[in-house]
């Protein structure tokens, strides 16, 4: 008798995050400016994956606010859903892609360097958190897609007109 494990690939949208357990992988596609954010716990075999927007939820005046958009509010609700998953916190380790300056801009407004605030903004909550950066594809032009699998801790990277990287 041959045993098949169903393989479903969760697909995670801008300003939103979710989390798997393997054998499932994660997904997100078009990181331009955004970071997609992955933490996970390899010995439980479970990980999350936040698609962020905008490095700080401090500046906004919107009157109902997607936690999801914000580094500073999405990365520490990931790490809960983990940890309600089983995840043990001080077993947590990250990847993070993204964050690449995709438009051309003469000007030097530190508010239009969106995709490096973005990076800065993910390592600087992740070494409030406690949670090493175990690797990174950041910044560049081109956009990127990823897809995280649980089970072997690898993330395979996607980058427009450059092919794909496992890191």
């Amino acid at each position: 008798m041959v045993m098949f494990s169903v393989r479903n690939v969760v697909n995670v949208g801008i300003s939103d995050l979710n989390v798997v357990l393997a054998p499932n992988t994660i997904r997100t596609l078009g990181l331009g400016s955004c970071v997609g954010v992955v933490i996970y716990d390899l010995h439980h075999r479970v990980a999350g994956l936040s698609h962020v927007m905008l490095p700080n939820s401090e500046l906004t005046n919107q009157s109902s606010l997607n936690k999801f958009k914000y580094v500073d509010t999405a990365i520490p609700i990931l790490v809960e859903k983990l940890c309600l998953q089983g995840a043990r916190k001080y077993a947590l380790k990250a990847k993070i892609a993204g964050g690449a300056q995709m438009f051309q801009i003469e000007s030097n407004s530190e508010s239009m360097r969106i995709g490096p605030r973005n990076v800065e903004a993910v390592q600087e909550i992740l070494q409030e958190l406690k949670i090493p950066i175990i690797a990174m594809d950041v910044g560049g032009k081109r956009g990127r897609t990823i897809e995280f699998d649980p089970q072997t801790g690898m993330l395979e990277v996607r980058t427009v007109y450059k092919g794909t990287d496992l890191i």
